[in-house]
């Protein structure tokens, strides 16, 4: 099986022709291939597959072999691959996902890709749709709720997943290893959660750390810059144009009157393989 490597700001995917692993058992080779020790190593698999209701269609699966509604490091990926593969043959397209259907937009230099834009759709506040259970009115923003011993003001919405944004003063002071399992796995969690720890540098720029449902901490997550950027907006914490600092680099979020979140950030091939064990 052919494969390509591919990151977005440290956010590492496997790449795959998706009928290459039709009638396959898909969580278990994605746990597989993911592995860092006996796989390729990734935090997640994406796969390449024609669409009837868009120009293609992305399924992404994360580490632990569970399969996420959408990626936005993942597509900016998949977009990059798409194009250089020749699949897709314009610099605007649309992809179908499980979040519904998304638009890349590739900006390039000397003919060569460096950042790509998404339209990554409106973002949605309502608890029904996160999902979040058990909490009494419709909405969860910036209410305070305990997470082992301690207390955390937590902001819900969906990116067509589900995230939990919780604002802090400092970064460093938050262990995103302890309380990220602890907010991803809590029983407001019917399908559990992305979490993102955020620190408000100014009104343009927010500093993150993130947690990511069933893969753990990353060094990016593109769904979870545009839902930081949404709930510091949401909560007066943020203007609508934004740059999310990661760890593993910087992605370009804002917020438009038409209420379509646009991510924009770099993605690129680390290399190309063939995998032999399936």
């Amino acid at each position: 099986m052919q494969f390509a490597k591919m990151e977005g700001l440290g956010n590492d995917f496997i790449l795959v022709d998706g009928k290459l692993l039709e009638g396959k058992n898909l969580p278990e080779i994605s746990r597989v291939l993911c592995d860092r020790h006996f796989g390729i190593g990734a935090d997640g698999l994406i796969l390449v597959l024609p669409s009837k209701s868009a120009e293609t269609r992305m399924r992404v699966f994360n580490a632990d072999g569970s399969e996420a509604e959408m990626c936005g490091n993942g597509i900016r990926c998949f977009a990059k691959y798409v194009y250089e593969k020749k699949i897709i043959h314009k610099d605007e397209f649309t992809v179908e996902t499980l979040a519904g259907i998304l638009k890349p937009k590739l900006f390039k230099k000397n003919g060569k890709i460096m950042e790509v834009e998404v339209d990554m759709g409106e973002p949605n506040f309502l608890c029904k749709y996160i999902p979040v259970h058990g909490h009494p009115s419709s909405k969860l923003i910036n209410e305070e709720v305990k997470i082992g011993r301690e207390s955390f003001k937590l902001t819900c919405l969906s990116m067509g997943n589900p995230h939990c944004v919780v604002f802090v003063d400092y970064l460093s002071d938050v262990p995103a290893n302890v309380f990220g399992p602890l907010i991803e796995k809590h029983h407001l969690f019917p399908n559990k959660t992305n979490v993102e720890f955020v620190q408000v540098v100014s009104r343009n720029r927010l500093e993150m750390r993130v947690w990511e449902r069933g893969v753990g901490e990353t060094l990016a997550c593109g769904t979870g810059a545009c839902a930081a950027v949404a709930a510091g907006v949401e909560t007066g914490r943020c203007d609508r144009n934004v740059q999310v600092d990661l760890p593993g680099g910087v992605l370009k979020i804002r917020w438009e009157d038409d209420k379509q979140i646009y991510m924009r950030g770099s993605c690129r091939e680390v290399f190309t393989g063939e995998y032999l064990d399936l």
